[in-house]
């Protein structure tokens, strides 16, 4: 299938837009709704020129955001009504079932939870409020900006990260101890261990 970007300039509004996955990091909803008040007024026009939201057009004609999720839920919350999109596959004509498969298999949806388990499609909220907390994704968004690992274009890097963090920290560690969790997982991301994992930076040993 082509894919080809098409930009939309009529804005759509927030609240229908649809996600393709079940959570995001609200700590990392809540730094894009800082970064989003500091260009309230002046900056407010030039940043939705160049923030459009990518999306499929599935069944009845919705719109599935496939990334940005955490700006999305942060401009919700923030009461932005409308935002511009850009989208990338026109899938409208297709069932309901083949809809997911086809997301799936181009790597466009995240169907994990928050325990990291992958869930059936129908688990997916219709709702980009209705998104969980996933403390380990707010963790691996950190971890990065912190030089952790690189930026990479690998389809949900982040939470790639998230899984790795969490299968070595507890929840309520990270969710109560924000900045200690910071500092292992620092550390951990040095380490050989995380060396499969996307944008990985660790040292790597001579011949």
């Amino acid at each position: 299938m082509p894919i080809v970007r098409e930009p939309v300039l009529k804005p759509v509004p927030l609240a229908d837009l649809r996600p393709t996955q079940m959570t995001v990091g609200l700590r990392e909803v809540e730094e894009r709704r800082k970064q989003w008040r500091a260009r309230k007024g002046k900056k407010e026009n030039s940043f939705f020129g160049t923030h459009l939201i990518p999306v499929v057009l599935g069944p009845k004609g919705r719109h599935y955001v496939i990334d940005h999720h955490h700006l999305v839920r942060a401009l919700l919350d923030e009461g932005v009504n409308e935002i511009f999109v850009t989208i990338v596959a026109r899938l409208e004509k297709l069932s309901e079932d083949a809809f997911w498969v086809v997301l799936d298999n181009f790597g466009w949806m995240h169907p994990f939870n928050a325990k990291g388990r992958r869930c059936g499609y129908g688990d997916i909220p219709s709702s980009i409020k209705d998104m969980v907390d996933d403390p380990f994704r707010s963790l691996a968004g950190e971890l990065r900006r912190a030089g952790g690992y690189s930026k990479e274009t690998t389809p949900f890097s982040e939470f790639l990260w998230a899984d790795f963090l969490r299968r070595r920290m507890k929840r309520q560690f990270v969710k109560h101890h924000f900045n200690e969790a910071m500092r292992k997982a620092l550390a951990l991301a040095k380490s050989k261990d995380a060396n499969y994992l996307p944008g990985w930076c660790g040292a790597v040993d001579g011949p």
